[in-house]
């Protein structure tokens, strides 16, 4: 798409907690510019958003020690985006002790609003935030407090509490001139290959409406997908590069843990057994053109004297417990800051009366005749009249690349810059995808409430 550059004069634009650069890259794409200012404590991403935001100003080091005045110039803010730390926040912590220092990182916020007094804010975090409260000593059933190694009481948040805090913060930004409204978006509802869901609060002081993006993308079967007033979910498939071999699991040096076994045995069963409408992908001489795949509902492409359409039922499953899988024509689960999705494929071939003994090959190959001595067979199924039987399972880690791509990052992102003379290792890589922020969100957000203001401002 193209986009004209957004006037919005003398006004800076600021990232707090800018981490890889995802709320920087949303921001550039609504507004047509870049973000004058990034701040976040992390080297290694620091180096990720110099490498993708080579205009902005870059500050590595804590948001606490920033002096807002000193790095602004007392040049008036625009706009101020901030995505504190979430982890103390999550219910991904259960019952584990939380940091108050981390609960509270959000406060840098109204340092922010007193000092520059921005003339809009938009803050990100999980959906948790909303009941961020005080915090009280965890206790044993015997009502014993329970200590670190040094004596300090361990903290969890208190249940009689939640949103007290919260409430805290939003009468701070009232006090300060601010209207404020907060919401909870999907990712996936914006053009995001993920079904990640965080919350949102933006907060105005200039009298201004603020205003919330409507979505733009929806379940296929959805009345507003059919009248085509919004497009189809983009899906965990298109992010998958199907270029990289998927190694069978059954010749590991290594066997699989027995859980992992039981979730893939699992995911099979739904998405394999279960599965209405599986799809189909175009194998070519051991290598999978980009894109060559579609839903049996859709017509076949040109079938040769060379059998080369392979059906196929993919799945992601998670390495966390009681989870499955989940279709590939669903938008991903949230990605972590620890690397939990795989790609799980199950083979399959045509079953026919007579063959050459192939017990199963790539995916990106064709695949075998199966024998009618099913002696390597795990699992026959019938779709549509064909008997087919699964002759192997791959499975294989997603790339960091893959990851990206499914939190809505362009193509073309840099995520392995060099930092110290190495490129970023990819554990870091996963973890800063992780913590990133879909740039779909930051770019449907300020679009809405400063493209939409200058619009307003031309018909008056």
């Amino acid at each position: 798409m193209n986009q004209v550059a957004l006037d919005l004069g003398h006004e800076l634009v600021v990232d707090l907690f800018a981490g890889g650069g995802g709320a920087s890259c949303g921001i550039e794409q609504g507004i047509g510019r870049p973000v004058d200012i990034a701040v976040n404590h992390d080297p290694m991403a620091v180096a990720m958003h110099e490498a993708n935001h080579t205009r902005t100003t870059h500050f590595c080091e804590s948001v606490f020690k920033v002096n807002p005045v000193a790095v602004t110039g007392n040049q008036p803010v625009g706009l101020l985006w901030a995505s504190p730390d979430c982890t103390h926040h999550s219910k991904a912590k259960g019952g584990k002790p939380v940091s108050a220092k981390r609960r509270g990182l959000a406060w840098v916020v109204i340092k922010w609003a007193r000092r520059t007094r921005p003339r809009v804010i938009m803050l990100e975090n999980v959906e948790e935030f909303e009941d961020w409260g005080p915090l009280t000593p965890k206790r044993t059933e015997c009502g014993k407090v329970l200590r670190f190694p040094d004596g300090k009481p361990m903290l969890v948040p208190c249940p009689d509490r939640k949103g007290q805090e919260f409430q805290k913060f939003k009468d701070q930004l009232k006090r300060l001139g601010y209207q404020v409204e907060h919401r909870q978006l999907r990712a996936c509802d914006y053009g995001a290959p993920t079904i990640r869901k965080r919350f949102f609060l933006i907060a105005r002081r200039d009298g201004r409406p603020i205003v919330w993006p409507k979505p733009t993308h929806g379940a296929p079967d959805s009345l507003p997908v059919s009248r085509g007033k919004q497009q189809p979910y983009r899906t965990a498939a298109e992010c998958i590069d199907w270029s990289i071999p998927c190694p069978s699991i059954f010749t590991r040096k290594k066997p699989l843990a027995e859980n992992t076994m039981r979730r893939i045995a699992s995911g099979i069963q739904r998405f394999v057994l279960d599965t209405a409408d599986p799809f189909l992908i175009a194998i070519d001489h051991g290598s999978a053109r980009s894109g060559c795949n579609w839903s049996i509902q859709e017509p076949i492409t040109t079938v040769t004297t060379e059998n080369r359409h392979a059906l196929v039922v993919a799945f992601l499953a998670k390495h966390y417990t009681g989870v499955v899988g989940s279709e590939l024509r669903k938008p991903l689960g949230t990605v972590t800051t620890v690397d939990h999705h795989s790609l799980v494929a199950a083979f399959m071939a045509p079953y026919y009366g007579s063959g050459s003994g192939e017990t199963g090959r790539d995916l990106r190959q064709p695949a075998p005749t199966a024998t009618t001595k099913d002696r390597l067979q795990l699992i026959t199924v019938t779709i549509d009249g064909t008997t087919y039987v699964i002759t192997d399972v791959g499975m294989r880690m997603l790339k960091p690349h893959e990851l990206f791509k499914a939190q809505g990052f362009p193509d073309d992102y840099v995520i392995a810059p060099e930092y110290n003379g190495k490129p970023i290792p990819g554990y870091a890589q996963v973890r800063m995808c992780g913590n990133s922020v879909p740039p779909v969100w930051p770019r449907a957000l300020v679009e809405a409430n400063f493209v939409h203001e200058k619009k307003l401002e031309a018909t008056a």
